[in-house]
């Protein structure tokens, strides 16, 4: 598995904390949250593959929040490429 060199910038650790907050966020909403969130200041951290799908159906929902999508661009940027 190769280095994970990102972290999640302030404005998306923002974002993610606002989608855990929202009780009307999906689970996949809060689950690449969860994910981003973790990788705040931990560039070690990778996204794990449930979380990345999680993220990348929250991007296709045109019903996502801004946020909600902010957080899952974040953590779908720290997965690493196979």
């Amino acid at each position: 598995m190769s280095k994970n060199k990102e972290v999640t910038s302030k404005r998306a650790a923002t974002a993610a904390s606002k989608v855990l907050r929202d009780r009307n966020s999906s689970s996949s909403a809060k689950s690449a949250a969860g994910s981003a969130l973790s990788q705040r200041k931990a560039p070690a951290r990778v996204t794990s593959r449930k979380a990345a799908s999680a993220a990348s159906r929250t991007l296709r929902n045109s019903n996502s929040s801004k946020s909600a999508k902010t957080s899952s661009g974040s953590a779908l940027t720290q997965r690493p490429n196979k």
